[in-house]
């Protein structure tokens, strides 16, 4: 006997693929972000600061790497960056530093943030206070 070409049962199961599908896809692109797990900084005695930051990303090789991390004042100015020239596949997390970095007068908090070559900025951002 000849099955019709569409019946309930496939049908559910196509729907089911196709959930599944978007849903994987979704929380691939989710948990791809970098994420700012540890942050410090020190004050210099000439005024400039250096600051330390750890990130967490899962690597996969050069074409999807955390290639940066940033400093950022309260009104989104970025104030200094840390670019990062390479994948970080089996050191995870890890942590950069970034030395006498002049910070203008009056800024409080800096926000550092993390960026990948696949979802740009996202994950967990840190906001960390200056002395």
């Amino acid at each position: 006997m000849l099955q019709p070409i569409w019946n309930k049962s496939n049908h559910m199961k196509n729907i089911k693929i196709v959930f599944l599908s978007s849903f994987l896809f979704s929380a691939a692109t989710i948990a791809g972000e970098v994420d700012v797990v540890d942050a410090k900084v020190t004050k210099n005695n000439d005024g400039s600061y250096d600051f330390s930051v750890s990130l967490l990303h899962a690597d996969s090789g050069w074409d999807h790497y955390a290639n940066r991390w940033e400093l950022l004042d309260n009104q989104q100015n970025i104030l200094a960056t840390r670019t990062l020239h390479h994948p970080h596949e089996n050191e995870q997390p890890f942590t950069r530093s970034l030395h006498r970095v002049k910070i203008p007068a009056g800024v409080k908090q800096i926000l550092v943030r993390g960026h990948d070559l696949v979802h740009g900025y996202g994950g967990k951002q840190m906001t960390i206070e200056l002395n």
